[in-house]
């Protein structure tokens, strides 16, 4: 924790000193209150000098306005210190998640990531806040308290003795059962978030399969288990401060009982028990702040921990330190590439060679589990091969700087994902400077437009999050046409006809064929119309490359690739 206190407070540094000087201050006041306060009793009250309690009346009138006015300069300064940490970590726990891999992400998790990205943050965040109030002041004020209670009586000084040791065993008592459930609770909220996103995600499947109660009970067992201890720390805490209330008012009646007896023994003055009583209150009021301190410290760790655990991942698909630079058209070449996810005995690609030419049609087929969604996967480096080459132009994807591949290539995932925005704003993701004449052409050639115009706003129609207000064939066209609208060198489909008939598949392709003739087309798909008039075709079996030819070709040599087509058309239709 400290580190990443001292990695994202460093530039803070001015505001940080200001702050401290001020709290500085502020503590100075408060001790010196108590003793103006002895001396309006010892010798203005005591012998009756008026003058002299207005005079002192008017320091500490003077003094309590320095102290509003420093609280007020420390507090606005605290909180945009506070504030501007928790922007930045967000912003580096953000960008440093942009640079993982789909490895990485499986990792951690989803919900994790989102969780440590906004609950773990604020913990660090109020972490800040209150030390930079709390932290500073606390140990000034014991201190500075011990010294200017010794300075008022010494013999009754004793009592501290027995009162701070105290109070320094219920903390320690309490703490030492607080600090693993505080790590525990992050890890429960995890899993609340994790089923949330899941039931949100899932609703339909949910409803369908009238899960509903099924979902609410897995929920509820989270939630309840999040709450069991959550309740647990929080009676901890409903215990401590009691205890030390109660600690706080015995010291209190303590010091009254023996000052008394001092006093009326003519031993120490009325004004020093009076001041002194403050500044055992003002020693135990910091005990106190420093035991809210120590209630925010563990929880704080725990999330700083998780934070740091993101921070310090070093990516497993990263840019290379001298990136090259590829001219060509976008040849995309597969030699002898070998793919095995961590920890996983066998392959799921083993042995994959072939050359996708620009101008050229490449489709990949295979039955369920052959490996074509993780093969298309390692052209924009999604993966890294774990064994052999991709190269683009010639030129390994790991020598290419990302943001140099990423611009050659459009991209058709699987699962369409549309952005929360407009239709409009979706199909800019790839270009942002894309004009509304390109935006329709791209929609015409992805099959679009037409359900488009019949949207009253148009291109400014609006699109929730995952486009779950439009069809899953509608979300595949303007995922297409989001790619067309980029005019990439490569283009990869990775099954994206699946949601669409075969009217509007067919009329896809040939509008496809003449929009992407000068690049480089990868084409996944399960349909075997949608395959057959390719330039090529490869057939995966296992992870294993099966066959590559023309789709007549194929027919004749490969036995995968003819009982895959003759699983979906008759003898006739595939000649």
């Amino acid at each position: 924790m400290r580190q990443l206190l001292r990695r994202f407070l460093t530039p803070y540094a001015r505001p940080l000193v200001l702050v401290a000087v001020l709290l500085l201050i502020q503590a100075i006041g408060n001790l010196y209150l108590p003793e103006l306060n002895a001396r309006i009793i010892n010798q203005g009250v005591a012998v009756g000098d008026t003058g002299y309690i207005i005079r002192m009346g008017g320091v500490m009138l003077a003094v309590t306005l320095v102290l509003g006015a420093t609280a007020i300069v420390s507090t606005y300064w605290s909180a945009r210190v506070s504030m501007g940490f928790g922007r930045d970590v967000r912003s580096s726990l953000f960008s440093t998640v942009q640079t993982f891999s789909s490895r990485e992400v499986n990792e951690f998790g989803t919900p994790s990531l989102i969780t440590r990205n906004t609950n773990d943050v604020q913990q660090l965040q109020m972490l800040v806040l209150m030390g930079l109030t709390v932290m500073l002041t606390a140990p000034i004020m014991c201190i500075g308290g011990i010294i200017m209670a010794l300075r008022q009586d010494v013999p009754l000084s004793a009592l501290l003795l027995v009162i701070v040791p105290l109070m320094a065993v219920v903390i320690g008592l309490l703490m030492s059962r607080a600090i693993p459930l505080f790590r525990l609770m992050q890890v429960k909220i995890d899993r609340v978030n994790q089923v949330l996103r899941e039931q949100l995600s899932g609703i339909r499947v949910i409803r369908a399969f009238v899960r509903t109660e099924h979902e609410e009970r897995r929920f509820a067992a989270a939630n309840a288990d999040l709450t069991s201890t959550a309740l647990t720390v929080n009676r901890l805490f409903a215990l401590m401060m009691p205890s030390l209330m109660l600690i706080m008012n015995l010291s209190g009646v303590a010091v009254i009982w023996f000052g008394g007896q001092r006093v009326d023994a003519g031993e120490m003055p009325t004004g020093n028990l009076t001041a002194f009583l403050a500044y055992i209150i003002q020693i135990l009021m910091s005990v106190m702040m420093a035991t809210m301190m120590f209630v925010m410290v563990p929880r704080a760790a725990a999330s700083a921990e998780r934070i740091g655990a993101v921070l310090d991942v070093v990516p497993t698909v990263a840019d290379p330190d001298s990136p090259s630079a590829p001219v060509g058209r976008g040849t995309v070449e597969f030699r002898d590439v070998e793919f095995r996810y961590p920890g996983a005995e066998e392959a799921v690609l083993r042995g994959v060679s072939f050359l996708a030419a620009p101008g050229e049609t490449t489709a990949i087929v295979g039955s369920t589990g052959s490996g074509k969604t993780t093969l298309v996967a390692l052209v924009p480096r999604l993966f890294d091969v774990t064994s052999g080459a991709v190269l683009v132009d010639g030129v390994d994807v790991r020598a290419l700087a990302r943001d140099d591949l990423w611009s050659r290539i459009g991209l058709v995932p699987q699962r369409a994902f549309l952005f929360r925005g407009t239709v409009g704003s979706n199909l800019r993701v790839g270009r942002p400077d894309a004009n509304d004449e390109e935006l329709w052409h791209a929609l015409t050639v992805a099959q679009a437009a037409d359900f488009v115009r019949a949207m009253p706003e148009g291109l400014d129609a609006p699109i929730d999050q995952g486009g779950t207000n439009l069809s899953g064939g509608q979300r595949q066209r303007i995922a297409i046409a989001r790619a067309l609208v980029r005019r990439p060198e490569v283009y990869v489909f990775d099954d994206s006809f699946s949601a669409l008939d075969f009217a509007t598949d067919a009329r896809l392709r040939a509008a496809l064929r003449r929009e992407t003739g000068d690049s480089t087309v990868l084409v996944v798909a399960q349909r075997v119309s949608t395959i057959m008039h390719a330039d090529r075709i490869v057939v995966l079996d296992e992870g294993a490359v099966a066959g590559i030819g023309r789709h007549t070709d194929l027919m004749a040599t490969c036995p995968t690739y003819r009982e895959i087509v003759l699983s979906q058309v008759t003898e006739e239709d595939a000649a």
